[in-house]
C-alpha cells in the first residue's frame, strides 16, 4: 500500500461522528518492512500472526477517555472510536483492500511498547492489505475462511425493555 492509500483510509476514519465532536480515536500504525513492523507484529497472538504476516499495514486503535476541551470523561469513547474504525473498514473495501479487526493481541504490551498514556483505552488492532490466497493458510485456518453467519433480527432487537 502506498502512503497515499493509507492516508485515504485514515481520512475516512477522521470524518466519523462523535459525541460533542470529541473525536477520541487515535490510530497508531506500522507499514510492512518499516522500523515499527516487528513491534506491532509481535503484539499479535500466534494465531493472528500466521494469517496477518503478509498484511501491508498493522494498526492499533486507541481512544481517549477524557475530553480534550472539557476535561470530562467521554462515556461514548469506545462507541465513537468504533464508528471511526467502521469508516476505515468501508473505505478499505471500497479501494479493494481487506481491513480485519482483531482482539487477539497483548493489550498491556501494546500500551507499554507504544507508550500509550493511561487516559487512553487500547481498543483493537487491524490488519490491512490485499486479500491473500486461502491455500497459503494452514489447513486449520483454511477451514475458518468462510463468511460468518449473523444472528437473526429477532435475537438482536426488541421493542421496549430488554428481553433475553
Amino acid at each position: 500500500m502506498t502512503d497515499s492509500e493509507i492516508r485515504t483510509l485514515f481520512e475516512a476514519a477522521r470524518w466519523a461522528p462523535s459525541a460533542s465532536n470529541n473525536q477520541p480515536w487515535r490510530f497508531l500504525y506500522a507499514k510492512r518492512n518499516s522500523q515499527y513492523w516487528e513491534v506491532f507484529f509481535n503484539l499479535l497472538t500466534e494465531g493472528n500472526q500466521v494469517w496477518a504476516k503478509n498484511a501491508a499495514v498493522l494498526v492499533v486503535i486507541i481512544s481517549a477517555t477524557i475530553s480534550d476541551y472539557k476535561s470530562k470523561p467521554i462515556p461514548t469513547h469506545s462507541f465513537d472510536t468504533g464508528a471511526a474504525w467502521e469508516n476505515l473498514a468501508l473505505e478499505a473495501s471500497h479501494h479493494g483492500f481487506i481491513a480485519h479487526g482483531m482482539a487477539g493481541f497483548d493489550y498491556e504490551k501494546a500500551r507499554a511498547r507504544l507508550r500509550i498514556p493511561k487516559d487512553y483505552v487500547v481498543e483493537a488492532m487491524i490488519a490491512v492489505g490485499k486479500k491473500g490466497k486461502k491455500i497459503d493458510l494452514p489447513d486449520k485456518l483454511q477451514e475458518r475462511e468462510v463468511p460468518s453467519d449473523r444472528r437473526p433480527l429477532n435475537e438482536i432487537i426488541k421493542e421496549g425493555k430488554f428481553q433475553p
